[in-house]
């Protein structure tokens, strides 16, 4: 079943009545003319085990301690953004997995070639990813970077990724005057930021669910990053928020402010389709793929991750 994504920008009220999230109003309820029917008939009620996240992004929505207990043992994620509505925090469960013990332990106890293998193997299907992006808006096959991604080795010495990076965005958003990639640059590095922010949120939800700690990365290593593993899982799957982007910045203009009408459009990153294991899935699903077959890349089951594949 596909999860949903749930997003709050005006004052609401959210509690919890029969496994279900009840939605309220605020001016509905401290209304004294409103009868009591109408005020119930105003409730919207949705199905938690339904929610794969949910963003809070407003000061004046009030949810119970109850919705966010409910939420995280259905795992789901939960993004609170700041004043500028920009993705601040995330909460996700402590255990999402029966065996999590277990699994934490194999994470912890992988080497440091399988580590850099699979790093390797990362870098090469974001490279290969970002060269399908520019192939699909630019119009052209970049040789060099399918080059670059065939030449990528074990823990990426060489900084490939580095590399195609620059060229990448280079030839993707290059007719912006001043656009460089940078969280506090011009937009269109707000949408990024922002789809950059939910997709984090839905891979560490799959890492928490496969019962792999979203700390414990295999390249990422920040003492004060908490989802290092999430950063790593996370590449090759950019590409596809990238290509987003780029859609909304030739509909709308290079101009962009995070509208309500833009964040609708970035809150569809769970659904987006992408092609993983042979198969079409939108890429909540996917995520849940990649995130289990790196598990069994710990315990021994497997060698390659399963990613994406534009």
């Amino acid at each position: 079943m596909i999860k949903k994504t749930l997003y709050f920008g005006s004052p609401v009220y959210l509690s919890l009545r029969n496994a279900q999230l009840v939605i309220k109003l605020p001016e509905v309820e401290k209304s004294a003319s409103l009868p009591d029917t109408f005020k119930k008939q105003s409730e919207v009620t949705r199905p938690v085990e339904d929610l794969g996240v949910v963003i809070l992004d407003n000061r004046q929505i009030t949810i119970t301690s109850g919705v966010l207990e409910a939420l995280l043992e259905n795992n789901c994620a939960v993004i609170t953004c700041d004043s500028k509505s920009m993705p601040v925090g995330l909460m996700l469960p402590l255990y999402g997995n029966t065996t999590q013990n277990e699994r934490f332990r194999q994470q912890l106890d992988a080497s440091l070639p399988l580590k850099k293998q699979l790093w390797q193997q990362t870098i090469k299907t974001k490279i290969d990813n970002q060269a399908s992006v520019l192939n699909d808006c630019v119009g052209e096959e970049m040789k060099c970077m399918r080059v670059w991604a065939n030449e990528v080795r074990s823990g990426d010495p060489d900084n490939l990724e580095a590399r195609a990076a620059a060229y990448y965005w280079k030839s993707l958003f290059g007719y912006i005057e001043g656009f460089s990639r940078d969280r506090e640059g011009i937009p269109p590095n707000n949408l990024l930021n922002y789809g950059y922010a939910i997709l984090r949120a839905i891979v560490a939800r799959g890492l928490v669910t496969s019962g792999l700690l979203p700390t414990l990365g295999i390249h990422h290593h920040n003492r004060y990053n908490a989802y290092c593993l999430a950063d790593d899982i996370m590449e090759p799957y950019r590409p596809y928020v990238d290509r987003l982007v780029y859609q909304l910045v030739q509909s709308y203009g290079s101009e962009l402010e995070l509208t309500k009408e833009i964040k609708g459009s970035l809150l569809s990153i769970p659904t987006l389709e992408v092609k993983i294991g042979g198969k079409r899935s939108p890429l909540m699903v996917a995520v849940g793929q990649t995130t289990a077959s790196l598990y069994k890349c710990f315990s021994g089951e497997l060698r390659h991750i399963l990613y994406p594949e534009k």
